[in-house]
C-alpha cells in the first residue's frame, strides 16, 4: 500500500520508479546517506560553535563545585564569540562579537594564555582593574577581605585510592553576592595562601579554583596568569552526567559508579 491507501499495479509502479530516480542514482543509495550525514554534522557544528559545547572534568581544581568525572554543558553565547569559540580556530578574527562581560563568580572555560590550545575551567574572581591578593589563606579583593564561613568538613577524595582526608570547607561570598564553596587541603598554610598583590589589567580576568590548595590558576603568573577576555570559551551551565572512578563508556559500571544526584545540576 502506498501513502494514499491505493495499491498500484506493476505497470504503474515501474512508471513511478522511472520518473523519480535519476539516471545513475540508486534509491536510498550513497548520495542520500551522505546528505543526511553532512546535514547532521552541520547541525552539530552550529550547536557546538554557537550554543553549547560539552566538556568533562579531568582534575580536582574546582572541588567541591565540580568533581573529577563530571560532564557539563558550556554556553558558547554567554560571553559572545571570539576565534576560540570555533573548533580549531576555523573562523579566525580579532576581538569578540556580541560580547558580554563575564561576571564575578562565573565558572568559565578558557584557553590557557600560555599556549592558547589547552582548555581550563576556573571561577572568575577578579575583574579588570581589580586588585587581588591571598593573605594567610584569606582572599582579598580591592583591599577588603572576602567573607568566609566555615560550614564543616569535606572528604577530599582527590586521590587514586578515593579515601582522602577530611578538610575544612567554607562558604565564600564574593563582592556582588555570589556564594560558593571552597576547600583548603592544607588549611591556611598552602603554597598559594600568601601571594603578592595582583593588579588585573584591562581586558583581563583573574581566575581561581575552588580547591584552593590544589589549583593551577591566575595566582601562578608563569603557568596561567591573567586571562584575556578573548580567550574565554563559555560559561559552565549544567551537569548532564557524572561518574566516579570509571570512564563513561563502561556502561556496565553505571549503576554503582554514576553520581545520580548530580545529573542536571546547575553549576554555581
Amino acid at each position: 500500500m502506498d501513502q494514499s491507501g491505493v495499491k498500484p499495479d506493476k505497470a504503474d509502479s515501474a512508471s513511478v520508479t522511472k520518473k523519480q530516480i535519476k539516471p545513475g542514482q540508486k534509491e536510498g543509495g550513497f548520495l542520500d546517506t551522505a546528505k543526511v550525514v553532512a546535514q547532521a554534522l552541520l547541525i552539530a557544528l552550529v550547536v557546538r560553535s554557537l550554543l553549547f559545547q560539552p566538556f568533562n572534568i579531568p582534575s580536582g581544581s574546582l572541588i567541591p563545585t565540580l568533581l573529577i568525572g563530571d560532564y557539563l554543558f558550556v554556553s558558547k553565547y554567554a560571553y559572545g564569540y571570539s576565534r576560540f569559540s570555533f573548533p580549531f580556530g576555523l573562523i579566525p578574527f580579532e576581538g569578540r562579537i556580541l560580547a558580554a562581560d563575564p561576571k564575578r563568580g562565573d565558572v568559565a572555560v578558557f584557553k590557557l594564555p600560555k599556549d592558547e590550545n589547552t582548555d581550563y575551567i576556573k571561577r572568575v574572581i577578579g575583574l579588570p582593574g581589580d586588585s587581588v591578593q591571598m593573605i594567610d589563606g584569606r582572599l582579598y579583593i580591592n583591599g577588603k577581605v572576602v567573607e568566609r564561613e566555615l560550614v564543616g568538613d569535606y572528604r577530599d577524595d582527590d586521590d587514586a585510592a578515593g579515601n582522602g582526608p577530611k578538610v575544612p570547607m567554607y562558604r565564600e561570598t564574593l563582592p556582588g553576592g555570589v556564594s560558593h564553596m571552597v576547600i583548603e587541603r592544607y588549611g591556611d598554610r598552602g603554597p598559594w595562601d600568601n601571594t603578592p598583590l595582583y593588579k588585573v589589567p584591562e581586558g583581563h580576568y583573574f581566575m581561581m579554583g575552588d580547591n584552593r590548595d590544589n589549583s593551577a590558576d591566575s595566582r601562578d603568573l608563569s603557568a596561567v596568569g591573567f586571562v584575556p577576555f578573548d580567550n574565554f570559551v563559555g560559561r559552565a551551565e549544567v551537569l548532564f552526567f557524572s561518574i566516579d572512578g570509571a570512564p563513561a563508556w563502561q556502561l556496565w559500571r553505571w549503576p554503582d559508579a554514576v553520581r545520580w544526584d548530580r545529573l542536571f545540576k546547575r553549576v554555581r
